[in-house]
């Protein structure tokens, strides 16, 4: 077993990418994850890799694609706003089936919001956020040890099927401290006999590209795409279950939220009310179907987020109107404790209408 140290969650992820290959990154600095920027300034000229603050979120990005269209292991970071303004050059990245990772350490908003931790970054990371029809894997970890292990995991998705891959944390994720331990990838980066690499013996260069000005050619590229991405879906979905067996209540949460559901939980079952919870890692693909299922035994379903409320909406997809679906979120970086949860739970126990019913 490799030896545990503490580490801050964003200097762990940077950290971890290095474990996994990644040696390019580029970036600019955004609080509340400034320190993975920091992190990688210093590392990567230890590991003979390649450091660039870029003039803009714009020009990191679209640096990003052209790394990755050279067959680099490369990695972005930024924060809710200049996530937003990376949205085209992802957009761009999904269409050329370039594998990149980059990494969203929210923070409140609309605008500049604050750079306390949110959530509300959910539709624009799980929906595309940018034009057209694409997606990005999306992975939730809710702790330090689990940044670490989605970064890993990231790289190797992202090499799988040709597709950027998005982890999504927050500023308390980023700024707390736990101990970590780093296990090497067990995937080991594959062959990319697509990438522009010059010619290479062959007759005619790669080309790296996502014009396509032939409607036919697009819409067969877009089909291809689709077909992608069902195959993701079926094989890429991750999720944890606590204590669903016999619940009558399902709690769903990710992410630093899920950490305040488990506890709510746990003093709830004590208190003799049957309450369980189901905990997404990957936000895309969500996991509809073992939702779907926990609908046919559970009574009602709550939904935690730090936001208005934005992942509720694939909770209610999933239950399909089978059963009542409530909504606790907070916003603007403050956080439920896990008190406020519990007498959430109790409440809906007690049949009050003390929170949103979907």
């Amino acid at each position: 077993m490799a030896e545990k140290i503490l580490m801050k969650g964003n200097e762990a992820i940077g950290e971890a990418a290095i474990v996994a290959g990644c040696r390019h990154y580029f970036g600019y600095p955004i609080t509340p994850q400034t320190e993975l920027t920091e992190y990688m300034s210093k590392r990567m000229p230890q590991v003979n890799g390649v450091f660039l603050q870029a003039e803009s979120e714009v020009a990191a990005i679209n640096m990003v694609y052209g790394a990755a269209g050279a067959g680099a292991r490369v990695m972005t970071s930024s924060s809710s706003p200049g996530i937003s303004l990376k949205m085209e050059g992802i957009s761009y990245i999904a269409g050329a089936e370039l594998p990149s990772v980059i990494v969203n350490i929210m923070r409140g908003g609309p605008g500049l919001g604050g750079i306390q931790p949110a959530q509300s970054d959910y539709f624009q990371a799980t929906k595309g956020g940018g034009h057209g029809d694409y997606h990005c894997i999306v992975l939730a970890p809710n702790s330090v040890q689990e940044m670490v292990d989605t970064t890993i995991l990231a790289f190797d998705l992202a090499d799988m099927y040709r597709n950027p891959v998005m982890l999504l944390g927050d500023g308390a994720l980023g700024q707390m401290m736990e101990p970590v331990e780093f296990n090497p990838s067990e995937t080991k980066p594959i062959a990319k006999p697509w990438a522009a690499t010059g010619l290479k013996g062959r007759a005619e260069p790669n080309i790296v590209n996502s014009l396509h000005l032939q409607p036919e050619k697009l819409e067969l590229h877009n089909i291809h795409l689709q077909q992608k991405y069902a195959g993701i879906i079926a094989n890429e979905v991750r999720y944890e279950e606590l204590y669903t067996a016999d619940a009558e209540l399902i709690l769903v949460a990710y992410g630093i939220t899920s950490r305040i559901a488990r506890s709510s939980v746990e003093k709830a079952r004590r208190e003799g009310m049957k309450v369980g919870m189901l905990r997404p890692i990957t936000l895309w693909p969500f996991p509809e179907k073992p939702l779907a299922a926990l609908a046919g035994k559970a009574s009602a379903f709550l939904t935690l987020e730090l936001s208005a409320g934005q992942m509720i909406e694939d909770v209610r997809l999933a239950v399909n109107g089978a059963k009542p679906v409530y909504f606790y979120g907070r916003s603007g970086g403050m956080i439920p404790s896990p008190k406020a949860v519990y007498e959430q739970i109790a409440n809906i126990f007690k049949g009050k209408e003390a929170v949103k019913h979907g």
